[in-house]
């Protein structure tokens, strides 16, 4: 099927926007996709075609992983022709993960994938999930004057705000503007008029079909560090049978503690193959490892330097990299590169 018109569609996979409130337990529990319109019939207005797919059962996002992720990226190719966008209903407690999942799994993407959710469900009367619904599919479909689609990549649209999807983190469990990208500036701002900023926009290398992927490796382990951790718990990590990868939250500009065990178990760590990726716990900022000799010491012991990632950009983009197969030497120097748009350039 070729495109004669514009066209989206939307993906449910689940979360609060698809909510209703039993009226018996008070609970919140997934309504039927079909009952969307009733909820929200200026989808109607749209001069174009939306068509819609649905999980079913529906996810709520605590449960989502890679296998979910391997489906929105089969929905996704399997329609890639029949549509010029996509909107992902999601939770929005993990749909940062998976909108970095995505970043990299839809290699060469050239089309918008623009993931968006709620933090009250779409039947509420003060639920923002009307106008995030609205207004994703509207960038879904908006395209310039040559017919090319204005903003290519995996997003999140969240409370007036477009965010490159591996660059986001949820910051906010009560207030409408859950979602913040601290280290990249907005793709796109929404007032009256919505305003795109196509200067930071990716390019994908000319003449680039999509490719999808769904290989991933999920040995991958996150350790936070805080004042006071033990050697046990350090050693307990990096003894995970299996062990790929770890994602080293550390302090500032990615300081860590100068105690010679901490430093040894890196150093044997990274020996055995295990590959650590330094990211800063500061929500704003880069990791500089030459800045301090806190920060150098890890450098020196074979840790590789995230930059401004973020957790979830650092998980997934490790996931996928191992998942392609290659040695921990190829990931390492992959993870300091820009892949997806993930870190900072320069």
């Amino acid at each position: 099927m070729s495109l004669s018109s514009t066209s989206v569609l939307i993906i449910y996979t689940g979360g609060t926007i698809g909510m209703i409130e039993n009226p018996g337990t008070g609970a919140l529990e997934s309504f039927n996709f079909e009952q969307l319109q009733k909820h929200v019939p200026e989808l109607r207005r749209f001069a174009f075609r939306i068509d819609s797919l649905q999980f079913d059962p529906p996810m709520d996002s605590s449960d989502m992983d890679p296998g979910a992720w391997r489906r929105l990226v089969k929905i996704i190719s399997d329609n890639y022709d029949n549509y010029n966008g996509f909107v992902i209903l999601h939770g929005t407690d993990t749909m940062a993960f998976t909108a970095s999942a995505l970043s990299f799994m839809l290699e060469d993407l050239g089309k918008p994938v623009i993931l968006t959710g709620s933090q009250l469900p779409i039947g509420v009367l003060r639920t923002d999930g009307k106008e995030n619904l609205m207004t994703g599919i509207e960038i879904a479909a908006a395209r310039d004057k040559n017919g090319d689609p204005l903003i290519p990549e995996v997003c999140i649209f969240f409370e007036n705000h477009l965010m490159r999807g591996n660059r986001t983190t949820k910051m906010n469990a009560e207030n409408f503007n859950a979602f913040r990208s601290f280290n990249c500036p907005p793709l796109a701002t929404v007032g009256i008029h919505i305003k795109y900023d196509r200067s930071i926009r990716l390019h994908r290398k000319k003449g680039a079909t999509l490719k999808p992927h769904d290989r991933l490796d999920t040995r991958v382990a996150i350790l936070k560090l805080f004042p006071g951790i033990e050697e046990n718990i350090v050693k307990a990590i990096f003894d995970i049978e299996g062990l790929k990868a770890v994602v080293l939250e550390t302090y500032g500009s990615g300081n860590a503690p100068r105690k010679e065990w901490f430093v040894r178990h890196l150093r044997e760590a990274g020996e055995r193959g295990v590959v650590i990726v330094n990211i800063t716990q500061c929500s704003a900022g880069s990791v500089e490892m030459r800045r301090y000799g806190n920060g150098y010491q890890l450098l020196e012991a074979g840790v590789v330097c995230g930059h401004d990632s973020t957790t979830e950009a650092a998980v997934t983009k490790l996931m996928f990299l191992l998942g392609q197969g290659y040695p921990p030497e190829k990931v390492r120097q992959l993870m300091e590169l820009s892949i997806a748009g993930e870190i900072a350039e320069g």
